[in-house]
């Protein structure tokens, strides 16, 4: 099955619903940062999160999450899109922790429990909006939760989930956002709650092959629930050695000169993705030209 997300309504409009299976996507970020257990954890949950909140805006508008917690996984840096892209990092990937007092890998103790949850969305407009609030639990569904019901005004309940294997592959990873919309009956909440307090976790259910639509199917009644679109959703890094030289050329003719006089060439790599550009000293001196005709 491939990696993919719906977006659905239920309960005739008063419920706004999104479930997504990310098992490749998260494995690709873990085998290009090469994590251990409780950073591909930590890191896969995040990225999770992303691209349901990803999935609340248009295609070409981006998001970046950053979650920069007190845990010893450092911070945690992830953008996406509302084309279903994603890509992410950790500061600290190689995070290996043991398992929590439930048994399941401690994504609080790698995460930490004091810092800060910020989302800042680029929706095309003069300037980015930025939504920020403090960690609540570390556990990142209730800290993606507090944020949509303080920074956006939309209580939810979010749930995120990924499986990491003995060899430190992801086995399964996935989650959903259900959103209350205004005007929602108790009977609804009531009826949507208890189905929430009883799922199994996410990843568990999808390694034994559950689908996203049956996810939500368990989490809101199949009778109730009106998919409204499918999208498919991949690790991707736009990275270039363009846009690396853009960056280069922001350092200045000094930083250029000390680069080819001191390293003769520099080389980039890409947080996201690990891609390695070079550049020799031809094309330093190429960039610093640029920056002296202005």
């Amino acid at each position: 099955m491939s990696d993919y997300l719906i977006k659905a309504l239920a309960f005739e409009g008063q419920i706004r619903a999104y479930a997504v299976r990310a098992t490749d996507t998260v494995g690709v970020a873990q085998q290009k940062h090469e994590t251990w257990s409780a950073s591909s954890a930590a890191l896969g949950r995040t990225m999770v999160a992303s691209l349901l909140l990803g999935a609340t805006v248009k295609g070409e508008d981006k998001l970046t999450v950053k979650v920069q917690g007190n845990g010893p996984g450092g911070a945690i840096v992830v953008d996406s899109d509302g084309s279903g892209n994603v890509k992410g990092y950790i500061q600290n990937p190689k995070v290996s922790l043991p398992l929590n007092n439930k048994g399941k890998i401690d994504v609080r103790g790698a995460v930490g429990t004091e810092g800060i949850l910020s989302v800042t969305k680029d929706l095309g407009l003069k300037e980015p909006f930025t939504g920020q609030v403090p960690l609540v639990s570390g556990e990142l569904g209730e800290d993606f939760a507090y944020y949509m019901a303080n920074s956006e005004q939309v209580p939810s309940a979010v749930g995120l989930s990924v499986l990491v294997d003995t060899d430190e592959t992801i086995k399964a990873s996935g989650g959903f956002m259900i959103q209350v919309m205004p005007g929602a009956t108790d009977e609804t909440l009531a009826e949507v709650e208890k189905r929430i307090a009883t799922i199994p976790l996410v990843s568990k259910l999808m390694d034994k092959g559950e689908t996203p639509e049956q996810i939500l199917e368990r989490l809101l009644g199949a009778e109730n629930i009106k998919i409204l679109d499918k999208m498919p959703v991949q690790f991707k890094c736009d990275c270039s050695k363009e846009k690396f030289a853009s960056a280069i050329i922001t350092l200045g003719v000094k930083e250029i000169d000390s680069m080819i006089k001191e390293d003769h060439g520099a080389e980039a790599v890409c947080h996201f993705c690990g891609n390695k550009y070079l550049y020799t000293e031809k094309e330093l001196e190429d960039l610093k030209q640029e920056i002296i005709k202005g």
